[in-house]
């Protein structure tokens, strides 16, 4: 898989991200568009970045990119059904930060993904989210299914 520009790659887990495996890691820089009138992170967009690096996370784990995922894994989608999360600083307009998120539990259809944004200043964000691995059944609903063993051996073996 072919690394794209601000990404990091993957390592060992970090405490609050117990023990994931593996870690993604990548750095942006925060751009205006992505911050209020005050020039502080807009809370929703920290969402945004978390799906992001959930994405290249799997894609990472699997050697594929997303739009593979379907016609090799019979992927519909990684819904949210949970999700939490803390604000302990500040994030700034022009603020480089890095994004660490790693799975942290696997069960037949579900994951737990977690997430840190560190700032300049240090821990800003933590989050965790489930999502439910899908797929499409003959109505064309999207439903839950098990986690592909290809997914499974990659996001627990490294």
């Amino acid at each position: 898989m072919a690394r794209r520009p601000g990404v990091s790659g993957m390592s060992a887990g970090e405490a609050w991200l117990g023990a994931a495996s593996p870690v993604f890691r990548r750095r942006l820089t925060v751009e205006w568009g992505q911050c209020d009138p005050a020039g502080i992170v807009f809370h929703p967009r920290y969402f945004e970045f978390f799906d992001w690096n959930c994405v290249l996370l799997l894609e990472a784990a699997l050697g594929l990119r997303e739009r593979a995922w379907r016609a090799e894994l019979g992927y519909g989608g990684i819904p949210v059904v949970d999700l939490s999360s803390r604000f302990t600083a500040q994030v700034r307009y022009g603020d480089e930060v890095e994004i660490a998120s790693g799975v942290t539990r696997l069960g037949r259809s579900s994951l737990e993904i977690r997430h840190e944004l560190r700032a300049p200043a240090g821990l800003a964000v933590q989050a965790a989210q489930t999502r439910v691995w899908c797929a499409w059944d003959a109505n064309g609903r999207l439903v839950s299914a098990p986690i592909p063993e290809r997914l499974r051996e990659a996001l627990t073996h490294g």
